[in-house]
């Protein structure tokens, strides 16, 4: 028989506040957390199926009738529970910059290039294995103003969608080998380090598909002691 629920071991997600982000230190509560019951809504809904993804959804490479500047990837892996087993049927929301560190939103002002043919958002559901796929564009590092020259590491945010909005997990995936990572508020809010590295995907020749584009896998665990941490939404700077 499956063990009994495995908490996450402590220091697997961030804190409400950390001093080297500072914007968490705004908006994280101040005062005891007070627990609200789930109305009936909020427990059984709402409940996306396939319809909802476009071909262009899974494609982040293509948009407004052109292709997108950058180096191209391919972007898989799987959603698991805390026993291995796949989750089948799950919505992935996927948003990252573009190339060159910029994302398709007015509120970002950073000074580098759009790319006409590049929204930076996508769709997927996974499959009866819990597998997902998608190709994108490998976003650029970008300013962030947190600190004296911030500079956030280049990374994809992931939101995922149980059997309704109280279920909603966000994280973010960074990529192996970047200098940035150590310096990160962000990534380094997680105070375990071998929590930290369940959000760095690996380079995977299998995943590759050859003159076309590089690949990466990122498996995501959705609670016990292996969980892939879970990070705030982040709004563009």
């Amino acid at each position: 028989m499956p063990d009994r629920y495995r908490r996450e071991e402590k220091g697997a997600h961030p804190p409400y506040a950390h001093d080297a982000y500072g914007s968490t230190l705004k908006r994280a509560p101040r005062q005891p957390l007070i627990r609200v019951d789930h109305t009936l809504s909020e427990i059984t809904g709402p409940r996306f199926g396939r319809e909802v993804i476009r071909p262009s959804d899974i494609d982040l490479t293509h948009f407004n009738h052109g292709e997108a500047i950058g180096e191209r990837i391919i972007v898989a892996g799987r959603i698991l529970d805390e026993e291995g087993r796949p989750i089948p049927e799950t919505l992935i929301e996927i948003w990252q910059a573009n190339a060159a560190g910029r994302y398709a939103h007015p509120n970002d002002q950073h000074p580098a290039p759009l790319d006409p043919h590049f929204f930076g958002g996508g769709r997927v559901m996974t499959d009866s294995q819990g597998v997902y796929r998608f190709t994108t564009i490998k976003p650029g590092a970008y300013p962030w103003r947190n600190h004296h020259n911030a500079w956030r590491p280049a990374h994809i945010h992931f939101s995922l969608f149980g059997p309704s909005f109280a279920t909603r997990l966000i994280t973010q995936m960074y990529f192996p080998g970047d200098p940035l990572l150590a310096l990160d508020p962000i990534f380094n809010s997680i105070p375990d380090a071998k929590a930290r590295e369940r959000l760095v995907a690996w380079f995977d020749i299998e995943t590759t598909v050859p003159e076309h584009a590089l690949g990466y896998q990122f498996d995501m665990i959705l609670r016990g002691r292996g969980a892939t941490p879970m990070l705030p939404e982040e709004h563009p700077q």
